[in-house]
């Protein structure tokens, strides 16, 4: 196999590699145990003058497949950055000198490790294929954005301010969505001090203007098809089939308000003078600018009384867990309505927390403070209709029960995301789990995805996204969520999130037209192949994948969507005769990696450990400890993976049966408050390794020998000790009697 690539080692000795390092013995074992075709040192690899000889060495036409062994593969990379070949990278900084010991004592091991981290290397990049074109690229610079509220007009208009056409399809009879039935809006600028006449109505102005904005009014999707670049869209407007197709989609189908009348002791719909804070918009509107009237007489409202977090932030069962984020800012907005009209009028807002988010947050506030508006910190027990409303209340300043007497009571009852069909990817031992629909509302976007017809969602029900890494990335390359949909927030903070979704529209459909992944491996040009004599259509990968990449063909044979796929590996550790491999990452090039180290026999009395370590939080972590020159045994090998999903069990077995001595799987957080940067892969790794068990028991193999643990990127010190920890457990049971 290696005869017909073309090999390259480049080996830098700077950062102080060569002051700790043998380096002749880098390259002897780069030529002698790797065979590497040209082996070359440098002082500084990454500098122009390292880097162009390189690249004169790729124009020559002596490589397409070279290592790299100097710093972390996370590091460099701008420099490091090659057009049509392979490349793998040896970490002799981050990853040797920086975590050992600099004197005599160590000077073995440590060279040890080095030459083991050459060997790896090579032994990953002979077995890499240059990624090809899969021919499956499109490009259509054209965005479909579902709903016609606040955030789809600004993402429509930010769509097309870069260039590209957008359809907005909106499912009422106008555009504009809640946003359009408020009476004035929170300043997003400067002076924070008045409530201000609202934004949409210029926006949609900007819309119907714009002939290269298309809208769709009573209209629904029927079905979206297809991937990133070349989405197929069945759109229905009054009944009839408008069909398109589309670079990427934004779904911006914000929030219903929470129903009170599920909330009896607030007797919301028992009077009409026990409005929600939409229901207060309204009224506001119709007075426009004069005094607001009471809906059960019509008489002037003198006294008004805000309660806040009605039915949120709260455990009880039907309620809403969380803070819905614009309530408080939107009652002092209300409550100027009234104070504006006529200081006279008495409006209270009773609260447990105030909020006030943003810039101008806190100094809204304080001009409400200024205009008389009075804040009580307050429990609300009941709300009691009658000729005037009574509000009762535990007074949490004073500590006392109060009794207040008002003629209009405003509710604030929060976000409830307009989601769509909620669903639940199903991987258990049966082998045609299916994916499972968990509610039976509406679908929004009627995907044709074998996972389910609407993106999935958290635990409240919003449109499920990385918060942290991520946030407009959803499980469904190419669709991002946008505005209330998303989670909780004020027109302020969509804008931001509508701008947001908008470049990453315009982000997926350029790299649909390459074939380049979405983030966290944004520009990777590989994607998944299988090889069909060997399939035995378990289905593994297509229940597996989190991103809903792969469906199936007639046949039952998995169907692999380039566009798609996040190229995260999951399908490749989940198929259990090792059929799924990518060109630059497989079975075979971490196989062959760790097959690759010298592995000392049984008088040395020096261990080895496997560790296969996620890319994307244990490998930083890993790299921070050797910044932060923490040291860690001499024994340990380290194998990044793009996910922890991806590793296969395969890699387990061989690694034992190659002398290892003991394994460690490090993978991010797992669960509801996942941080995975493939949201399910870690999980599905843990899964995986639950079973390991057994097969240790049935070699007579200690249970201790392979661990599987949760990292966060912070982790800087507690993978220095998990290290070293495997190292004292393999020094009390022993080694390996493989090894033997």
């Amino acid at each position: 196999m290696a005869a017909t690539k073309k090999l390259g080692a480049y080996i830098c000795k700077g950062c102080g590699i060569s002051d700790r390092l043998d380096i002749k013995q880098l390259v002897s074992t780069a030529t002698r145990d790797c065979k590497m075709n040209v082996v070359k040192e440098h002082d500084f690899l990454c500098n122009s003058e390292g880097v162009s000889m390189i690249q004169a060495d790729i124009d020559a036409g002596e490589v397409d497949h070279i290592m790299i062994a100097g710093c972390s593969k996370r590091a460099k990379t701008d420099a490091f950055n090659f057009d049509n070949v392979a490349m793998s990278r040896a970490n002799l900084r981050e990853g040797v000198i920086w975590v050992r010991p600099d004197n005599d004592d160590a000077q073995e091991t440590t060279q040890e490790m080095a030459d083991d981290y050459i060997r790896m290397a090579c032994a990953e990049v002979k077995f890499m294929t240059v990624p090809a074109s899969s021919g499956e690229q499109g490009r259509t610079p054209h965005v479909l954005v579902v709903g016609g509220g606040f955030t789809g007009l600004k993402a429509a208009i930010e769509v097309n301010k870069a260039g590209y056409e957008a359809t907005i399809v909106e499912k009422s009879e106008a555009l504009g969505g809640t946003a359009a039935q408020l009476y004035k809006s929170i300043p997003g600028k400067s002076p924070f001090v008045d409530p201000k006449e609202p934004e949409v109505i210029e926006l949609i102005k900007q819309v119907e203007s714009n002939s290269k904005i298309n809208v769709h009014l009573n209209a629904s999707m029927d079905n979206i098809s297809g991937a990133p670049g070349r989405f197929n869209a069945d759109i229905n407007a009054d009944g009839n089939i408008v069909s398109g197709i589309f670079g990427s989609i934004i779904q911006a189908t914000g929030f219903t308000p929470y129903d009170a009348s599920q909330l009896p002791e607030f007797a919301y719909g028992k009077s009409p003078d026990i409005v929600d804070q939409l229901g207060l918009e309204a009224l506001a509107k119709v007075a426009n600018g004069g005094a607001i009237k009471r809906p059960s007489d019509g008489k002037e409202v003198k006294n008004v009384v805000f309660v806040q977090c009605v039915g949120q932030r709260s455990e009880k069962e039907g309620h809403l867990s969380y803070c819905s984020g614009h309530c408080c800012l939107t009652s002092v907005k209300q409550a100027m309505y009234f104070k504006d009209n006529n200081p006279e009028v008495d409006a209270m807002v009773l609260y447990t927390d105030l909020r006030m988010p943003g810039a101008g947050g806190e100094d809204f506030y304080r001009s409400g403070q200024n205009k008389g508006i009075i804040f009580t910190k307050g429990q609300v027990s009941e709300v009691v209709p009658g000729t005037n409303v009574t509000v009762k209340f535990q007074d949490l300043i004073l500590n006392e029960s109060v009794e207040l007497e008002a003629d209009l009571v405003v509710l604030a009852t929060g976000m409830v995301a307009n989601s769509g069909v909620n669903v639940e990817t199903c991987a258990s031992e049966d082998d045609d789990a299916e994916a499972v629909i968990t509610n039976k509302e509406q679908s929004v976007l009627n995907l044709d995805y074998r996972q389910g017809r609407d993106m999935p969602q958290l635990v409240n029900g919003f449109t499920d996204s990385h918060f942290i890494c991520f946030p407009y990335e959803t499980r469904r390359t190419g669709i991002y969520s946008a505005g209330p949909v998303r989670r909780p927030m004020d027109m302020i903070q969509a804008t931001e999130d509508a701008t947001g979704a908008a470049l990453k529209a315009i982000q997926a459909i350029e790299n649909a037209a390459i074939g380049r992944a979405a983030h966290p491996r944004s520009g990777d040009l590989s994607f998944p192949s299988f090889r069909k004599e060997g399939c035995t259509q378990c289905k593994r990968c297509t229940v597996e994948c989190p991103f809903g990449a792969i469906n199936e063909d007639e046949q039952r044979y998995p169907l692999f969507n380039e566009a798609r796929c996040r190229r995260c590996g999951t399908c490749m550790g989940a198929c259990p005769v090792r059929v799924i491999s990518f060109e630059n990452y497989s079975v075979e090039t971490i196989g062959q990696a760790l097959k690759s180290v010298d592995m000392p026999d049984e008088f040395d009395e020096k261990p080895r450990i496997l560790l296969l370590a996620c890319e994307n939080d244990a490998y930083p972590a890993l790299d921070m400890a050797g910044m932060t020159r923490q040291e860690y045994s001499a024994f340990v090998r380290i194998m990044p993976v793009r996910c922890l999903g991806s590793v296969n069990t395969i890699w387990v077995s061989d690694a034992l049966n190659n002398g290892y001595d003991g394994i460690i799987l490090m993978g991010c957080q797992k669960g509801e408050n996942y941080q995975c940067h493939f949201v399910k892969g870690s999980e599905m790794a843990h899964y995986r390794m639950s079973k390991i068990g057994d097969t240790l028991q049935q070699l007579n193999l200690e249970i201790e020998r392979v661990q599987t643990y949760e990292i966060a990127i912070t982790d800087i010190h507690k993978v220095p000790k998990i290290i070293n920890d495997m190292a004292a457990t393999i020094e009390e049971i022993g080694m390996n009697p493989f090894k033997f």
